[in-house]
């Protein structure tokens, strides 16, 4: 299912049922795992790593060289999960020496015209919206969804079943579970419809509820609130990885509810 006017290299490795479309170039050192859909107009440099099952739709570029003035050619890769949709006319750079490369999980969802840049890593069941634009060393956790139009500083980590209002300006790191939006980027609650579709119960959304009461609703400043959360709420997987996020944060975290 490859048509002749695409063009694949003799040194790129395509499972015996991936489809090609017409017009699409694939260079050396590509791997695209079996079930593969690449539609028309696809570039896919070499160094990228794709997986099973996987759909690219045309004008998707995938494997460029860094938009970084500090990348001096080193070896690296873009990798692609399983089951991942990637829509029309998104980039992906690969890595620099930072991590060696730009990862994508499986399940994701990359709408039309979003920009993930080098050494970025999203996690798996992600949903990115329409143009949003990523710059480099983002960390994106699994379940998080982005909505259209943000903007993502270089360096921001973004926590696991995350919301992000579209249109976002993003220079602050986003804890696990809220849903974050306004300008300057606040705390807006958490996630709770995320949460409950994700199979987690009541009792565990309600939990969540109560920490982020005491860090972000209450205006304590935030590291008397951690303290305070340490000693007050019963520790649970979720307390433990919300504190960790927000005291390994290096940007620091996004503000409080500020109830403008």
């Amino acid at each position: 299912m490859i048509q002749t006017l695409s063009y694949i290299d003799a040194q790129a490795k395509l499972a015996e049922n991936v489809v090609v479309e017409p017009f699409s170039v694939i260079h050396k050192n590509v791997e695209i795992g079996e079930g593969t859909w690449i539609g028309s107009n696809v570039t896919i440099f070499e160094g990228t790593r794709i997986g099973k099952n996987c759909r690219i739709f045309p004008g998707a570029v995938l494997g460029a060289v860094p938009q970084d003035l500090k990348f001096d050619g080193e070896q690296t890769t873009v990798t692609i999960g399983d089951n991942t949709t990637i829509r029309e006319c998104v980039t992906v750079n690969r890595g620099t020496k930072d991590k060696f490369t730009t990862a994508i999980g499986s399940n994701c969802l990359l709408m039309a015209y979003t920009h993930i840049a080098h050494d970025c890593i999203v996690g798996d069941n992600v949903i990115i919206a329409n143009g949003v634009q990523m710059a480099g060393h983002v960390t994106v956790h699994n379940n998080a969804r982005i909505g259209g139009l943000s903007a993502i500083h270089q360096f921001v980590k973004i926590g696991k079943h995350v919301m992000i209002e579209g249109g976002s300006m993003v220079s602050k790191d986003v804890p696990p579970y809220v849903k974050a939006g306004r300008y300057p980027l606040a705390y807006e609650g958490i996630n709770s419809v995320g949460l409950r579709r994700s199979g987690m119960d009541n009792n565990t959304i309600n939990l969540i509820q109560d920490i982020y009461r005491i860090l972000f609703i209450h205006n304590r400043n935030l590291s008397k609130a951690m303290k305070i959360v340490e000693t007050e709420i019963h520790v649970s997987p979720e307390r433990d990885e919300i504190l960790q996020f927000i005291g390994n944060s290096e940007r620091g975290v996004l503000k409080g509810f500020s109830g403008r």
